[in-house]
């Protein structure tokens, strides 16, 4: 079984929260100690961190899960509960994150860049924190809030200089085996790679010296055949490793066992990736020959052979060129993030007849954070849904009296106000 993987899915889930604590002071010679129940503390995050030392998303491809810690309960004497750790979720450079339904939440290109996927519950108040005057001994706290939990999708698109593009058994895996320490399978028959590799090629001008060094990142694609862009092959599946490269070294197959002309290699190859990504032919290319020593196909532009070495320096001081004058002139790709704010206030849905929902996370928190089993709780969530406007909204919307509402996972039947 294959070691790299480049598309996976993602479980994130956000520590829950630790419930407030319940407790009064109770010392000898202390009358009247009152409340003194600390909070509960808040559940760790999980962050999807890109990673320089992590190649593929092998890890999620059995293993999808990743949770943060729960936050601490509170304890007596106003003790707060311990905050959860976060959990950091390490990925390739250029990693994509999409939701459920496709959509791009973010794009991790370099190192150290990182997103939000799951937030942690927000720990309960003890009941210190609700003592006033009109209360001086509150008998509840609240309870805990749940961490985010969602289902994300990671996708991985290679981070590269040069990508090679090239009919299956055109002399690729050979070609960088050949200028780079990678050493991808290579053998006499098509479909040999199966996944992409990369391999760096450090050019010297001679001095000797580590300044005048150049070097560069190559990308071996498996083969493309023709219908890649509509799934046939086996290409179609990392046409996406090519869209980063700054440069794409075409290669033409000049001892094509089926005779195919070179010259029309080309052109199905430059016509897959335009159908893939119109972008990429305007992309800086470099059109070569391969398998010179073995040709028997009419060429007239530059060739190589990657076995005898021959025209290898040439092509790779010609990629050299192409990869200097693109990382000058191009900017290079950046992080975002889109983000988008959670409305405020409530809004209320009409999900049938005699039936509402009310919409919103402090409703939702008023609820969800209270003991509702205690009076003097279920008194203190009322009072924050009125401050909130819930009723007034109910009654703008045509609530009738008996009709049920629903705030999360919460249900009550509506009474207007007299």
């Amino acid at each position: 079984m294959s070691d790299f993987v480049d598309e996976c899915q993602l479980h994130a889930k956000g520590g829950d929260g630790g419930a407030g604590c319940v407790s009064f002071r109770r010392e000898s010679h202390v009358p009247r100690g009152g409340p003194d129940g600390g909070d509960g503390g808040h559940g760790g995050d999980v962050w999807v961190v890109a990673d320089r030392n992590v190649a593929s998303l092998l890890a999620f491809r059995d293993f999808p899960f990743r949770r943060a810690t729960d936050g601490g309960h509170g304890q007596g004497r106003k003790r707060h509960g311990r905050n959860g750790a976060d959990e950091l979720v390490r990925v390739p450079e250029g990693t994509i994150v999409r939701d459920r339904d496709g959509a791009v939440l973010a794009d991790l290109v370099h190192a150290g860049d990182r997103w939000l996927a799951a937030q942690g519950g927000r720990g309960g108040r003890g009941n210190v924190r609700f003592a006033s005057n009109r209360m001086r001994a509150p008998h509840f706290a609240e309870q805990a809030e749940s961490g985010e939990e969602r289902w994300l999708g990671l996708e991985l698109k290679l981070m590269a200089d040069v990508a090679l593009v090239g009919f299956p058994n055109a002399g690729k895996s050979t070609f960088i085996s050949a200028v780079s320490a990678a050493r991808p399978k290579v053998a006499s028959y098509p479909f040999t790679t199966l996944t992409p590799s990369l391999g760096v090629v450090r050019l010297d001008d001679g001095s000797g010296t580590d300044a005048d060094s150049f070097e560069m990142v190559i990308a071996d694609v498996p083969g493309l055949i023709e219908g890649a862009a509509q799934g046939k092959g086996l290409g179609h599946q990392f046409l996406r490793h090519v869209e980063r490269a700054r440069v794409l070294l075409i290669m033409a197959d000049l001892a094509e066992v089926a005779g195919r002309d070179p010259h029309e290699q080309v052109d199905v190859l430059l016509g897959e990736l335009e159908l893939h990504d119109s972008a990429l032919a305007a992309r800086r290319r470099l059109v070569v020959g391969t398998k010179a020593d073995v040709a028997h196909l009419r060429w007239d532009g530059p060739r190589l052979s990657a076995v005898t070495g021959e025209g290898v320096a040439p092509v790779l001081g010609q990629l050299r060129d192409l990869v200097s004058e693109a990382r000058h002139a191009d900017e290079a790709p950046a992080q975002y993030v889109v983000h988008r704010p959670e409305p405020t206030g409530i809004t209320v849905l009409r999900l049938g007849d005699g039936v509402f929902e009310i919409e919103g996370r402090q409703a939702r928190r008023a609820v969800a954070l209270s003991d509702l089993t205690d009076p003097a709780a279920l008194a203190w969530a009322q009072r924050r849904l009125e401050k909130l406007g819930v009723s007034r909204a109910l009654a703008r919307n045509g609530a009738q009296s008996g009709d049920l509402v629903r705030i999360g996972d919460f249900e009550f039947t509506y009474e207007p106000d007299t």
